[in-house]
């Protein structure tokens, strides 16, 4: 599982054989289930998580009880809540396995020793989450302003992968309708 942190790495540039090692060292292993908290809101998120399979989603809850869901992170990408992580801000959103998965963690104390063994990192991996930031940002704003049915096709055409391996419930919450809704125009999709 680590060696596809390692890889993703790699593809931003090179690594020594003892950078590896360090990197891997780093980061603990885990297997998620469907429903586990990787990070609750409440508090300051100090872990960064890798996601090696499956999907995890950043969600909010809502003062009426409504969980909303913010992102969806896949398979080669990093997940923190970015600004409670940097700043040190108590967090309201949550991280949450939306399937079964594995992820990579360090907690941000380690992966600041880590830059310290490896300077070039800090940048490459900065690079990789600004990216990922715009990113995620690009693909929100694509479904703005969109009716239901147009939203869903779109989440169909640029994240399929992601749809095929949520629950209908998350996927629902993301595009902001009902469960009913969603239905509905699942059938109607064609």
């Amino acid at each position: 599982m680590k060696n596809i942190l390692l890889t993703y790495l790699q593809r931003f540039g090179s690594l020594s054989e003892e950078d590896q090692e360090i990197i891997l060292e780093a980061f603990r292993q885990e297997t998620v289930r469907e429903g586990d908290y990787l990070f609750e809101g409440g508090h300051v998120c100090k872990e960064m998580f890798f996601v090696c399979r499956g999907v995890l989603k950043i969600v909010m809850v809502r003062e009426q009880g409504e969980r909303v869901v913010h992102y969806f992170l896949k398979q080669n990408q990093f997940c923190t809540i970015l600004q409670s992580f940097k700043q040190g801000v108590v967090a309201e959103e949550h991280i949450q396995a939306a399937c079964d998965g594995d992820v990579l963690r360090i907690t941000k104390a380690e992966l600041q020793k880590l830059y310290e063994k490896i300077p070039y990192l800090e940048g490459r991996i900065e690079h990789i989450i600004q990216q990922g930031l715009l990113d995620k940002v690009k693909l929100r704003n694509l479904y703005l302003g969109h009716p239901s049915l147009e939203r869903y096709a779109l989440f169909m055409e640029h994240q399929a992968d992601i749809a095929r391996q949520v629950s209908l419930a998350d996927v629902a919450a993301y595009l902001g309708v009902t469960q009913q809704s969603l239905s509905r125009i699942r059938r109607n999709f064609k």
